[in-house]
């Protein structure tokens, strides 16, 4: 069963959810016989999937997540997609799945926002097209090894801001999950570290907070993932503060922060951090392509409550990270070289 196609006409781009909505077009590439094939778009948004698939069966899924910004100017820009490009690959790596080339997981990139370029959202809606590059076994496997074929697409779908009233902190909690295993696949961005960390978060919604703090599977002590999102602190002394683990997702809004934070003047670190540490933080946040940064307004653990900055208002580090790497996305400013990557659109 299709879904209904969307048209431009249908969106009020300053009321976008961060839902999917069927466009008209995306790229779909094949790997058969030890080979890429070259990929083309294409209109169905359904996928023939073999039933005994490797894919459905033994978790070879992966994933990467990233955004258009449109231009002031009217013209499109990418960030850092080449990362995203080389993350899939270690993704693929880790699960032992084709990778992707990186030329052709860019053109693919570029086909489908060129494709679909009536629904980038305009300038100053705050809204973006969301693309979605993933990859799956697609081979039928009733043992557990690889497949020997595999499939990689990219869709693309318009996405409203994630803050509807701003950069506003929110509230989250430890618990007993852990989100991914010593040794396990949480720096791969794979679809099973997403599905295995829905009861976590439905049971911290339920409980009033906007999502977990995942500590260390070992010691259950030290600072990994804030839901699905990097943490980072600023501390009292000027250091912007994120944890270092094998076991967290690279992520390339952390990277890019670690930048930005240098050049705003912060002493900028990837490092261990304690959950029994948070007092030397003034202010804190979630780092992601959904939201850039979100606010952290308080972490509960075992019961007891740290406020950071404020539970209501954002902090004046927080902003400044978010105006500045948000400036760049957009083309606002410049930021270093091969940051903001243009689409061409004719």
């Amino acid at each position: 069963m299709s879904h209904k196609k969307a048209q431009p006409q249908d969106f009020n781009w300053s009321e976008l959810g961060f839902e999917y909505h069927d466009l008209p077009y995306r790229f779909r590439a094949y790997f058969k016989d030890g080979k890429w094939s070259d990929g083309a778009l294409e209109t169905d948004s359904n996928l023939p999937v073999n039933e005994a698939a490797t894919g459905l069966h033994y978790g070879q899924n992966i994933f990467e997540g990233l955004k258009v910004y449109r231009r002031q100017d009217g013209g499109a820009n990418l960030f850092r997609p080449d990362r995203n490009a080389k993350r899939l690959q270690n993704s693929a790596a880790r699960l032992m799945m084709a990778p992707v080339p990186e030329e052709l997981f860019l053109r693919a990139l570029k086909e489908v926002t060129k494709a679909n370029k009536d629904f980038i959202p305009p300038y100053g809606t705050g809204a973006t097209l969301y693309l979605r590059p993933f990859e799956f076994g697609g081979g039928p496997v009733v043992g557990v090894h690889p497949a020997d074929n595999y499939v990689f697409e990219v869709y693309a779908t318009p996405v409203g801001a994630y803050y509807k009233g701003g950069l506003t902190p929110t509230a989250y909690v430890t618990n007993e999950y852990d989100r991914a295993a010593h040794g396990g696949t949480g720096a791969a961005k794979a679809g099973g570290n997403y599905g295995a960390s829905m009861l976590a978060g439905d049971e911290a919604h339920a409980a009033g907070y906007s999502d977990v703090v995942y500590l260390d599977p070992r010691l259950h002590e030290n600072i990994e993932e804030l839901g699905s999102a990097n943490f980072f602190g600023i501390t009292k002394d000027g250091r912007f503060l994120t944890p270092k683990s094998p076991s967290i997702l690279p992520s390339v809004t952390k990277y890019s922060l670690l930048e930005v934070a240098k050049e705003l003047g912060l002493e900028a670190e990837e490092t261990t951090i304690s959950i029994n540490d948070l007092d030397q933080f003034t202010e804190a946040g979630a780092m992601g392509t959904a939201a850039v940064i979100s606010p952290v307004g308080s972490i509960t653990h075992h019961g007891n409550k740290h406020v950071f900055y404020s539970e209501t208002e954002v902090g004046p580090w927080t902003q400044k990270l978010y105006d500045r790497l948000t400036a760049i996305q957009y083309g606002d400013e410049k930021g270093p070289e091969n940051w903001a990557v243009d689409v061409p659109l004719d």
